[in-house]
């Protein structure tokens, strides 16, 4: 099984792992990181075939609209979640907006991107779960 594969591009913390990245890996789905748009527009050029895109709509070295625009240059069928807070810009051309970081919300939205990869994850936990795997 090839698990699916998300770009998470959120804002850099000193000695700090991004909640996103964790709840995103906790689901058994791989995770790329970026920390700035530039980087995310160069990773993703680097890798193409993600699943899809998580965004912290609150960079600042880009308006989340373009870098969606930039990202769909390279992948035009890209899927992209950005995570707008309440009072911030909506993040157009983005395929979900979430108010807050929300995890289950999160994971639901990247299991309805990629549905028969979750199905066969689920399958596989409860495989392991009965002994079968």
């Amino acid at each position: 099984m090839i698990r699916p594969c998300f770009l998470v591009v959120d804002r850099e913390y000193s000695g700090s792992i991004s909640t996103r990245k964790l709840v995103i890996e906790t689901a058994k789905f791989n995770v790329l990181t970026a920390y700035s748009s530039a980087e995310a527009i160069e990773t993703l050029a680097r890798y193409p075939r993600v699943d899809g895109v998580v965004i912290d709509a609150g960079l600042k070295d880009m308006p989340c609209a373009e870098l969606v625009a930039e990202l769909r240059k390279i992948t035009p069928e890209l899927k992209i979640v950005s995570i707008c807070p309440v009072g911030s810009p909506n993040c157009d051309g983005a395929d979900e907006e979430l108010e807050s970081f929300d995890p289950k919300k999160l994971l639901g939205v990247l299991q309805k991107f990629v549905p028969q990869a979750t199905k066969a994850i689920e399958k596989r936990e409860e495989d392991l779960a009965s002994g079968k795997g």
